[in-house]
C-alpha cells in the first residue's frame, strides 16, 4: 500500500505505517502542489496528522476521489472534513502500531 503522511506526525504514525512494510512519503505541509509532487494520484491512502490541515482532505480527494483518508490526530475534525474521512483516530485512544496494523489488514 502507498501512503502519504502529512503533517508534523508527533505520534510517529508514519514510521509505523512503514514498519508494517507500506511505502510511505511524507509532507509537511499538505497543500495542492505538494500533495501533487509526493503521488497523491498514484496512492492509497492519505494519513492526516494535524486537524489545522483538514482542509487538505478535500484536495486530497480532489486528487485522488478513491483514496482512503485516516485522521490520526487529536481534537474536532470540522463538519466538512469529516464527511470525506474514512476514519479519524485520536492518538490517546489508540497508539500508532495498532492503526498500523489495520492499514495491514485492509490491504489484503
Amino acid at each position: 500500500m502507498r501512503v502519504i503522511v502529512a503533517g508534523a506526525d508527533e505520534g510517529g504514525i508514519g514510521e509505523a505505517i512503514s514498519a508494517e512494510g507500506h511505502e510511505v512519503t511524507a509532507v509537511d505541509v499538505a497543500d495542492g502542489e505538494s500533495l501533487e509532487a509526493a503521488g497523491i494520484e498514484e496512492m492509497d491512502a492519505y494519513v492526516l496528522t494535524e486537524m489545522a490541515q483538514a482542509t487538505s482532505i478535500a484536495v486530497a480527494k480532489d486528487h485522488n476521489p478513491e483514496i482512503r483518508v485516516v485522521v490520526y490526530a487529536e481534537g474536532s475534525l470540522p463538519d466538512f472534513a469529516t464527511r470525506q474521512a474514512d476514519l479519524v483516530v485520536d492518538p490517546s485512544l489508540l497508539d500508532a502500531d495498532a492503526v498500523a496494523a489495520e492499514f495491514d489488514a485492509g490491504a489484503n
